[in-house]
């Protein structure tokens, strides 16, 4: 399954928690201190959601397609000619 390279900064002065649900059960969770960086691959059609915990227990603070975050930009596909010379 190929991979997209992606990138969460923590924009916020909270620490967060960064969950990524993809497909074929893809799943990633990682706790992002404030302004700290997180590089991370995710299957495309995946969906990030970023968590904090408030007065009332976890709160979804933003929901983000994982193609958004993308650090650069994914793999094209081999010219047809480059296929026939292999």
């Amino acid at each position: 399954m190929a991979q997209l390279s992606c990138g969460y900064r923590n924009g916020t002065d909270r620490m967060v928690i960064v969950r990524c649900l993809g497909p074929e059960e893809f799943f990633l969770e990682r706790v992002v201190f404030p302004f700290e960086l997180l590089s991370f691959l995710a299957p495309p059609a995946s969906v990030v959601e970023i968590w904090t915990h408030g007065l009332g227990g976890p709160e979804l603070l933003e929901s983000i397609a994982v193609e958004e975050l993308c650090i650069e930009p994914p793999p094209s596909p081999v010219p047809a000619r480059w296929q026939q010379a292999a």
